[in-house]
């Protein structure tokens, strides 16, 4: 739940591959969600070792670490949000920082604004990064099939927007957003959007599958491939069959999910194997 009486403070930008964004100012506690490089964020209360935020691009809020807000002009913040941005394709790509001629690794969904001189460099505050290998910055990736592919066998984790480990309405989110479309961060904020597909023999790649438990809840939601396949993060991202049940689980032999509705949020994310 979120404090009250709290003040909007300065923005930064993520400069990590990814921030950890917590339920509670501390580190064991729940992580649910994570910054990805290159979003924007507010902070609405800073403490000695925390700093309660929200994220611009899906509203989250929660308590990331203080050491890792870089401290930035407003202007520059701004500017970075407001400028059209490449959108790293998955899963990762590798950028080197010029001050130190260090590596890092960002995920696929970060978002990168170049702002240099130079075509493959940009700058953050002091820090100074040009992307290593070939990358086509000019015609980002639309086809959703490929880049939710890309992922493949990534770790399920709890709040992780990441391929070193990802849950699945983040990983949901994350392949919509390297394709050029925003979606919100729970499965139970993605599944109000869009059209009912009325049969599973009528899903295309691109729509959305939800499940709920018994009680009803919505727990899971998977990308649909066509041809009664669906990718999606459980215990790894993987590729099952889907059916009017649910998923089922060809290593054990069942049904590890039950289906409640298909979704078909975008008309440009219908795609043919």
């Amino acid at each position: 739940m979120r404090p009250i009486e709290f003040k909007a403070m300065k923005t930064s930008i993520c400069t990590y591959g990814f921030i950890p964004v917590r339920a509670q100012a501390a580190e064991q506690a729940e992580m649910v969600t994570q910054l990805l490089f290159g979003e924007v964020f507010t902070i609405l209360q800073s403490e000695e070792k925390w700093s309660y935020i929200t994220s611009h691009y899906d509203q989250y809020e929660g308590w990331i670490d203080s050491k890792l807000v870089e401290i930035l002009p407003d202007t520059l913040v701004k500017k970075w949000e407001e400028a059209d941005k490449w959108i790293v394709p998955g899963p990762y790509i590798k950028v080197i920082s010029e001050s130190d001629n260090s590596t890092l690794f960002i995920p696929g969904g970060s978002a990168i604004f170049f702002n240099c001189q130079d075509r493959n460099c940009f700058q953050i505050g002091h820090r100074e990064y040009y992307l290593s290998g070939s990358h086509n910055i000019d015609k980002p990736n639309k086809n959703i099939d490929e880049i939710s592919k890309a992922f493949m066998n990534s770790p399920y984790l709890w709040g992780g927007r990441s391929f070193y480990g990802i849950d699945c309405s983040g990983f949901v989110q994350v392949v919509f957003k390297i394709a050029g479309h925003q979606l919100p961060r729970d499965a139970s904020q993605q599944i109000e959007l869009g059209q009912n597909v009325s049969f599973v023999e009528e899903a295309q790649a691109g729509d959305l599958a939800f499940f709920d438990n018994a009680e009803g809840n919505i727990t899971h939601v998977g990308l649909c491939l066509g041809k009664g396949q669906i990718i999606h993060a459980s215990g790894r991202v993987r590729i099952d069959k889907l059916d009017h049940q649910g998923i089922f689980d060809d290593d054990h032999k069942t049904y590890s999910h039950k289906l409640r509705i298909i979704k078909r949020i975008i008309e440009e994310a219908k795609r043919k194997l």
